[in-house]
């Protein structure tokens, strides 16, 4: 059986989650869903980033200790699991893991025993919130494009230094022959530009005077480990990677590994990760999926205009699902998108509530019986090629560049088809025979609806079955064939997406 082995970034506790990792974190749980379906055995991780200088400061400020603030912030962002149906089966937070500090320390010594970390003393330009140095050429009008109103820290110190420019030659090649796959591919072209020009050392440690939340440099108390040794060690720290034990063999040797990340931190996982990994000689991942970032009504989200989109407040509202579907079918693959209360609303009530939700609940009231045999039907040769059409389009989306969206898509084209079906028909006026007839085909497009959309609207996809009376577990090749089933214990369905007005 095939591992897989699927990560998020992990996101920093200085603030509560916003909408943007939101939809990394629903991206993760579709794509995880949607090989446990297929029979695969998978993993899926995700945690907080919790140590550094804006932690400690941000402690300070709040007149607290960063044990509270990082337990606190974390629990919001372990509170996704419910909020969006985040299904994860690991949630490693890096300031409350014995077995992370460990593991981080390990690399490390690795990296160093390679000869590829050495003390040197520099002076560069910081951002806080970035936690990042910056070169001149990445600044505009002086200030870091990520952070305008942040002012750069001129800061002068010696620390430890990682030769990634030592593996600028080997990174390029193992990315252009996609043995480690950036996608969707553009995202590719766009990085390996940037490792053309060669890739630069980087800062590895921080002064413990200045540094003390975060875990020790080994064999040198005045150092302590930067983000990069901490944070990115996780997908293996949380595996076992300190003793190397059964759940690092199986997880991370034996397994598909596939990180989802944002724009913004391409550099640090298809550079700095890479580097460290070839360093310690240890193996590298397999794929790494970007996606692009998320506006609020065509702008810049920020606390200061007020525009921060709050995921759990639009999960509340309006449900998991409404929320899941938005961000996995209007976001286009791996570039930005909006987020638009009014684009929200207009997709909730046409395609959820008057396109999938009617469709439900018109057809099973039509149906009427509890026991439904499947006697007619079964060989609707244009219902069934459109449903296989769908599984088609969703397989080579999915194993291809992971293109929620057009997955989405390849769904809701079914969902559009029956309600046609439905009209065209008329089948509320049909008789008899030919009542029966088409209203088997529609409940074989329900089941099969239920079942391509388990993945992606869990909630709804369970709901749709239940009211089948049919289970979507088992053998997946069996189940999506055509009138896999013959027989329907139909109740009278919720309303799956209660209109707003």
């Amino acid at each position: 059986m095939k591992n897989f082995y699927i990560t998020t970034s992990l996101p920093y506790v200085n603030a509560a989650p916003h909408v943007g990792f939101a939809m990394e974190a629903i991206e993760a749980d579709a794509l995880a869903r949607f090989q446990k379906q297929r029979g695969f055995s998978v993993r899926l991780q995700t945690g907080t980033d919790e140590h550094g200088l804006k932690i400690q400061k941000t402690a300070i400020e709040n007149s607290t200790t960063p044990e509270k603030l990082t337990a606190e912030n974390s629990a919001k962002f372990r509170g996704l699991k419910s909020a969006l149906d985040f299904d994860f089966d690991d949630f490693i937070r890096t300031s409350d893991s014995p077995q992370h500090t460990a593991a981080a320390q390990k690399l490390w010594q690795k990296i160093a025993a390679a000869g590829k970390l050495e003390k040197r003393k520099y002076a560069a330009k910081y951002c806080a919130g970035c936690e990042e140095f910056k070169n001149e050429k990445d600044l505009v009008e002086g200030c870091c494009p990520n952070h305008p109103n942040s002012k750069l820290e001129e800061i002068e110190e010696e620390n430890y230094f990682f030769r990634l420019s030592d593996f600028s030659a080997q990174i390029l090649e193992i990315l252009e022959s996609k043995k480690v796959e950036i996608l969707p591919h553009f995202r590719a072209k766009e990085f390996l530009n940037v490792v053309k020009e060669g890739l630069h050392d980087v800062s590895f440690s921080r002064s413990s005077e200045k540094l003390k939340w975060g875990i020790p440099v080994p064999g040198d108390a005045s150092q302590t480990m930067y983000v990069w040794c901490d944070a990115l060690t996780n997908y293996i720290s949380a595996i076992d990677f300190a003793n190397e034990g059964a759940d690092f063999q199986k997880w991370w040797l034996d397994a598909e590994k596939i990180h989802i990340i944002g724009k913004d931190i391409v550099r640090f996982h298809a550079g700095i990760w890479l580097g460290m990994l070839l360093a310690a000689n240890v193996p590298l991942p397999d794929k790494i999926y970007i996606h692009g970032f998320i506006t609020s009504e065509g702008e810049k989200m920020s606390k200061s205009r007020g525009n921060v989109i709050d995921p759990f407040e639009i999960s509340k509202e309006w449900g998991s699902d409404a929320l899941r579907f938005y961000l996995l079918s209007e976001i286009p693959n791996g570039q930005d998108g909006d987020f638009s209360q009014t684009r929200f609303e207009e997709i909730y009530n046409s395609g959820l509530a008057n396109g999938l939700g009617n469709l439900v609940s018109r057809v099973i009231a039509m149906a009427k019986h509890e026991t439904w045999n499947m006697e007619y039907g079964t060989e609707s040769s244009d219902a069934s090629r459109r449903a296989e059409r769908m599984w088609q389009q969703i397989e080579s989306s999915m194993s291809g560049e992971f293109d929620f969206r057009e997955s989405s898509r390849a769904i809701f084209e079914l969902v559009e088809f029956a309600n046609k079906f439905v009209t065209e028909k008329k089948v509320w006026e049909l008789k008899d025979s030919e009542k029966v007839e088409a209203l088997s085909i529609l409940l074989e497009i329900l089941r099969q609806l239920a079942l391509a959309l388990k993945p992606f609207l869990p909630k709804v996809s369970q709901k749709i079955a239940q009211s089948l009376g049919v289970s979507l577990e088992g053998d997946f090749e069996k189940l999506k064939k055509w009138a896999a089933v013959s027989e329907f214990k139909l109740t009278k369905p919720e309303i799956l997406f209660p209109k707003k007005t």
